[in-house]
């Protein structure tokens, strides 16, 4: 119930009563006794409707994001390159991305959530840049551990994989065609 209360707020923009708010936020460690499959169900239909950004959001400031995927919680405050991303955080980033998204499938819904998830463990400032080697290849394998954790079917998570581990190169091609 915890995650379907945020998931009517997210995608039908009701706001949560003060009450409601408090009782959902004290509950979050209840989320451990539920199953993988019904998380995944409700983050599915989080993700996939109207309004997936600000469910990302209510997630995080519920606290039911660290618990259920902590790995997308570790994006906040990992700065990015300024000049390729002025609107912040790699969090901020990510969320900024799910709100763009119209009626997504599943595998794209969760490969633009996870896209960026491997910059946490590789960001390194050298020569007073900052860097993310290997995010994508990094980032991978987590979506991977991450998608089996929540029990997606095998293609899905071969799909979000690819995804997240070749969504560099779209950029790069982008890149040269368009001279950016």
């Amino acid at each position: 119930r915890l995650l379907r209360a945020v998931r009517f707020a997210a995608n039908l923009g009701f706001e949560i009563e003060k009450e409601t708010w408090e009782a959902v936020r004290a509950l979050v460690p209840e989320i451990r006794v539920v199953s993988a499959e019904r998380i995944r169900d409700e983050l599915v239909k989080t993700f996939t409707r109207p309004a997936a950004g600000r469910g990302l959001n209510l997630l995080s400031e519920s606290g039911l994001l660290k618990e259920i995927l902590p790995e997308v919680e570790q994006m906040k405050g990992v700065e990015q390159p300024p000049e390729f991303h002025p609107e912040g955080d790699v969090f901020v980033h990510t969320k900024m991305l799910m709100e763009k998204l119209k009626n997504p499938s599943p595998t794209l819904a969760f490969a633009a959530l996870l896209h960026d998830v491997g910059k946490p463990p590789t960001f390194q400032v050298r020569e007073g840049r900052i860097r993310f080697y290997e995010h994508s290849r990094v980032g991978a394998q987590m979506s991977e551990a991450i998608l089996r954790r929540l029990r997606f079917t095998n293609e899905e998570i071969k799909a979000v994989y690819t995804c997240v581990d070749n969504h560099m190169k779209f950029a790069n091609v982008l890149a040269t065609v368009c001279k950016f």
